[in-house]
């Protein structure tokens, strides 16, 4: 059988609401069953199981034993979809040859080899569990799981909440997840309670310490079709916005705000590359969410910029002017107050619906549409093919920018880097098809070039920046001079930029395009 469900982290005050919500929304109108679990998960000494992608389970669940068999996959986007076979397991005994599935059994038995297998990691839960039905029908048991994983000597508190369909499309798990979290707040779960188990025994915890998460490289096969590719990217992107996201509620990180905002970037440019074949209202829609999102998140982001590496870079090579360090408190000051509100637009209603329903739409093939005929021959295009498409498309688009490149106004070069950039995450997400010795020519000089009109950016960002803050109000006579100084200064090193943005997109020109056919 398989196990659907949607898995999320929560605190005690999460907890706390959550229980008002279920109460509050009618979706259940039965009494929650509390009972206790006991699990201990078995491995061998070298892990062979998890290494072949199953773990073992014998959970107590009161008088009972019951033997459980899983694969391991992890979560995507918080929703786990995994393989589940369970026996009865008479005095607490494993017993490999009673696994009903003749296919996994054989797996496990060659797997295993012989070797003794052990406990690795002990949970034991409390959970509070009670059907909730919608009105389409869709079933599913919300349980409420607080307790504790034990490996060794080593213990760790466990709160979560899982959302399991019992009956009906998985769709309608993000409908619950909608009514019963309609404030924010809510954290995916990315990790099984075995593999936190598994972390805590290994390396003493059972999350990776939190961190900006940076871009990651999708591996993709030139055979295979536009729909796969547009999933497994799509799903990359989500969670560089959504760890991006936690990052920036917990920690003050100047790299949360700027990674984020990449993220978003990136998300809108890969609904760009695969919009000729998914073709979805819903995704324009999320497109609209995620440009709003990263509007929020930009101005932060630009703050930041402007305090910790223009100003502090003016000051550190002109010691000469007092008013720049003195300009650097009230920035901050700003910045700070910018990132409290940021963080709670974060944590707010409609930044949690957008990651809900980005996840909604990745998994659970939300850009199909019935009345749309044609729509499965464009899902099945070779990836190979839509690339070839979509790079030239997004090539067409920076050449028509940059045309008559020595007239280009401020916002006409703005719109040339914007386009740039583009292209850039575009070579980046199909750069697995290609060869390195094919691409890397092309992907250095799009870098070169990028790199330069960013510095030129510069200059439009501390512009906006200054004159958008309130710092008039200052009546001090070496931050006002300090505040010219930095526009000048920044303006001044655009014009020599813009000269070398010129001759690099000249290279560019001439680089070859890897995506061309020979012939």
């Amino acid at each position: 059988m398989r196990e659907i469900e949607l898995k999320f982290e929560i605190d005690d005050p999460t907890l706390k609401r959550l229980r008002a919500q279920v109460r509050a929304s009618k979706l259940s109108t039965g009494a929650a069953r509390t009972r206790t679990l006991r699990s201990t998960y078995f491995d061998t000494p070298e892990h062979a199981l998890r290494a072949a992608g199953f773990s073992l389970r014998l959970r107590r669940d009161g008088r009972r034993w019951i033997q459980t068999v899983k694969t391991t996959a992890a979560p995507n986007g918080g929703l786990a979809d995994v393989g589940e076979v369970e026996n009865p397991a008479p005095g607490g005994r494993l017993c490999l040859e009673a696994i009903p599935d003749e296919t996994i059994r054989d797996t496990i038995l060659h797997a295993v080899n012989g070797s003794a297998l052990q406990p690795v990691c002990e949970t034991v839960i409390r959970r509070q569990a009670k059907e909730v039905t919608l009105e389409d029908g869709t079933r599913a048991e919300l349980a409420i799981d607080v307790g504790e994983i034990h490996a060794g000597e080593r213990t760790e508190p466990l709160r979560e909440a899982e959302i399991e369909l019992i009956e009906g499309d998985r769709r309608g798990l993000f409908d619950i997840a909608h009514l019963l979290f309609p404030d924010g707040g809510l954290r995916f779960s990315r990790l099984s309670k075995s593999a936190r188990g598994f972390l805590l025994a290994e390396r003493g915890w059972i999350d990776p310490p939190l961190a900006p998460r940076n871009a990651q490289t999708v591996p993709l096969d030139p055979n295979e079709t536009a729909e796969l590719a547009a999933r497994d990217i799509l799903r990359e992107c989500f969670d560089q916005v959504a760890t991006n996201m936690v990052v920036m509620q917990r920690l003050d990180d100047p790299e949360g705000p700027h990674q984020l905002r990449v993220g978003l970037r990136r998300l809108r440019s890969a609904f760009s590359v695969f919009a000729p074949v998914l073709k979805s209202p819903e995704m324009t829609r999320l497109q609209d969410e995620a440009r709003w999102l990263g509007h929020v998140v930009g101005g932060l982001r630009d703050l930041d910029v402007v305090t910790n590496d223009i100003i502090r870079r003016e000051a550190e090579t002109h010691p000469d002017q007092p008013g720049l360090a003195a300009l650097d408190a009230p920035l901050r000051q700003h910045a700070d107050a910018v990132r409290k509100e940021v963080a709670e637009t974060l944590t707010g209603a409609r930044a949690q619906a957008f990651v809900l329903d980005l996840t909604r739409f990745v998994e659970t093939r939300g850009w199909i549409l019935p009345a749309d005929f044609d729509q499965s021959r464009r899902l099945a295009t070779p990836i190979a093919r839509l690339a070839e498409t979509a790079l030239a498309a997004h090539w067409k688009k920076a050449g028509k920018c940059a045309r008559r490149i020595e007239k280009l106004t401020v916002e006409q070069r703005h719109d040339l880097r914007k386009e740039l950039k583009k292209l850039r995450y575009a070579v980046d997400f199909l750069s697995p098809l290609y060869s390195r010795k094919a691409i890397d020519p092309f992907r250095k000089r799009l870098r070169k070039i990028q790199n330069v009109l960013g510095a030129l950016n510069d200059s439009v960002i501390v512009a906006a920046t200054l004159e958008s803050t309130d710092l008039d109000a200052i009546d001090d006579r070496q931050v006002q001079r300090a505040i010219g100084w930095v526009i000048g200064a920044s303006q001044a090193r655009a014009e020599g930029c813009w000269e070398e943005a010129k001759a690099r997109w000249r290279d560019l020109e001439e680089s070859p395009q890897f995506w061309k056919k020979a012939g």
